[in-house]
């Protein structure tokens, strides 16, 4: 099973604007990223690559920056994908707009991003299998810095929910 890892970095322009502390990934969370550790280390799975992609401020860049990325995992034939933010609110109008292009090129994808009590400004048919990354008790943002980040425990579940999904998908 071919699949892929997409995660939105905001773009420097608009750099952590409106992100606060505990859902920012560190440089050392980067370099040892739970959920690539755990999908490197799953011999059912070949990983096919990440791709980074920005968080634009206008309508039009962002449908062009989801659009991109779908075609982009399309072409590359993909059996599914992560698709991965790691911030809530504007960066969520991305996220959206991203799975709905994955999702109606048929592409299997299970998300990951901070939701907490807060929620989804928008959503659509394709984000039916998040995984909420928030650690905090309140479900909020809090000031302990990479708190609200992916861990080995989410990595694993996401990779058991795309499994599941491409399962099906080939039935």
């Amino acid at each position: 099973m071919n699949i892929e890892m997409v995660l939105f970095e905001p773009c420097i322009k608009y750099f952590y604007m409106g992100v606060g502390p505990s859902i920012k990934e560190t440089t050392l969370h980067h370099f040892h990223d739970p959920l690539f550790d755990v999908v490197v280390n799953d011999s059912d799975v070949d990983l096919l690559g990440v791709m980074l992609v920005g968080t634009p401020q206008s309508n039009k860049e962002k449908n062009f920056v989801g659009k991109t990325a779908a075609v982009w995992l399309k072409q590359m034939r993909v059996d599914g994908v992560f698709i991965s933010v790691d911030g809530c609110g504007n960066n969520h109008v991305d996220f959206e707009n991203t799975t709905r292009e994955i999702g109606d090129r048929k592409i299997p994808l299970v998300g990951l991003t901070f939701i907490g009590s807060v929620g989804f400004v928008v959503t659509n048919k394709y984000m039916d299998t998040i995984v909420d990354f928030n650690k905090s008790f309140e479900g909020i943002e809090t000031e302990v810095v990479g708190e609200n980040t992916i861990s080995n425990i989410d990595g694993r579940k996401a990779l058991a929910y795309l499994k599941l999904k491409m399962k099906v998908c080939l039935l």
